[in-house]
């Protein structure tokens, strides 16, 4: 199967948020482990969509959750590096928000992994998804 890289979409960058590697965060490998990542860019995700009056539970009334995520490793990072995670949303989709995320180590500026998240709004009395409402466009394009 022929890897595609994902492609960061530099313009697009709306929060940079600095984390380090905590001990905890370290696997088997002696290295960040994946579940580690995953909870990395989930707080940066937070704090990003924070910048613009966004909730999780709360984007325009309905609450997200995530449809599927790719995660693609190019380094190794181990505690206690300090990282950067660079959040960018390019412009949301009918019915989907694409979030994308690099973690960079600080010390040499080098991407350790890059990922994209396809979050979905639903009605929480169907669960069913709906449409991103105009609030959430707005804030998202930096409108308030």
């Amino acid at each position: 199967m022929e890897r595609v890289k994902l492609e960061f979409p530099e313009a697009d960058i709306l929060h940079r948020h600095p984390l380090s590697v905590r001990i905890t965060d370290m696997n088997y490998g002696r290295h960040l482990g994946h579940d580690a990542v995953v909870s990395l860019m989930h707080e940066a995700r937070v704090q990003a969509l924070a910048t613009r009056s966004l909730a999780e539970g709360d984007m325009g009334g309905y609450p997200c959750v995530a449809a599927d995520l790719a995660v693609q490793y190019q380094a190794e990072s181990r505690w206690p590096e300090a990282l950067e995670v660079d959040t960018a949303i390019p412009a949301p989709g009918r019915r989907a928000i694409a979030v994308y995320h690099r973690i960079r180590r600080l010390a040499d500026d080098r991407p350790v992994a890059t990922a994209r998240i396809n979050l979905m709004l639903v009605d929480p009395a169907t669960g069913r998804p709906v449409a991103v409402p105009d609030l959430v466009r707005e804030r998202l394009a930096g409108a308030s």
